[in-house]
């Protein structure tokens, strides 16, 4: 029983690292297609999703069976918790890729607008997000998982900035307020992005450390004056 326990998580670790790989890949092609305005690339992204959504059932099933038939304590608890936690938020990840490439395929006069602003700075800051906090879970490293959490910051920075830059242009040229909609859509799924690589980070954390970060950071802008609620 003890082995088939082992097994499992053996299993489900594998699984959920195959999940995180197959995401970071969504990112990074949906990235690619709107900086290139490569609708193929997109088509790819919209259609691998289904596979994304499998592997998120059968992850969430896992866990289940494993609570449901065994009795997990300490360090075994916490990985099952993490689990369940970092499946959905890849899950959504992924989600937001999808939503990233539907714009280039239905209107992909946008991708002009994409590199006129220079998203590629926030794209790279997102991705590496994304894949910072995958590695930390693979490797088994907190340390770099408490290096992707300021970084968020830094991705809110820069699509308050390319917003306001947006709206701007918007009401200087209303022919691009269509696009300028779209544009906002896509920062907004970026943003989100970073949050749910946040979110694995400091469920990373909460791993291997057994300490509970959530909304750490906010704690400390209090702490430091910077707090502007």
């Amino acid at each position: 029983m003890h082995r088939s326990f082992e097994d499992d998580l053996d299993k489900l670790r594998t699984r959920l690292i195959r999940m995180g790989s197959l995401v970071e890949e969504q990112v990074e092609l949906a990235f690619k297609a709107l900086l290139e305005c490569n609708e193929g690339l997109a088509k790819l992204v919209i259609e691998r999703d289904d596979k994304v959504d499998k592997l998120d059932i059968k992850i969430d099933k896992q866990c289940q069976r494993i609570f449901a038939l065994q009795q997990p304590v300490a360090s075994d608890l916490r990985l099952l918790l993490a689990s369940i936690k970092i499946n959905n938020e890849l899950e959504r990840i992924g989600d937001m890729a999808t939503n990233i490439s539907h714009p280039v395929i239905n209107d992909p006069g946008i991708c002009a607008l994409v590199n006129e602003f220079g998203f590629d700075k926030i794209t790279t800051a997102a991705y590496t997000m994304v894949k910072a906090s995958l590695d930390a879970f693979v490797n088994n490293d907190a340390d770099l998982a408490k290096h992707v959490l300021p970084t968020d910051s830094t991705v809110d920075g820069l699509e308050r900035q390319f917003k306001s830059d947006i709206i701007a242009l918007m009401r200087e040229k209303p022919e691009i307020i269509p696009q300028g909609v779209e544009l906002i859509s896509i920062l907004s799924n970026i943003e989100r992005m970073a949050d749910h690589a946040t979110n694995i980070a400091e469920n990373v954390i909460f791993l291997f450390e057994a300490k509970m970060v959530r909304h750490r950071h906010l704690e400390d802008d209090s702490l430091s004056g910077d707090d502007q609620s």
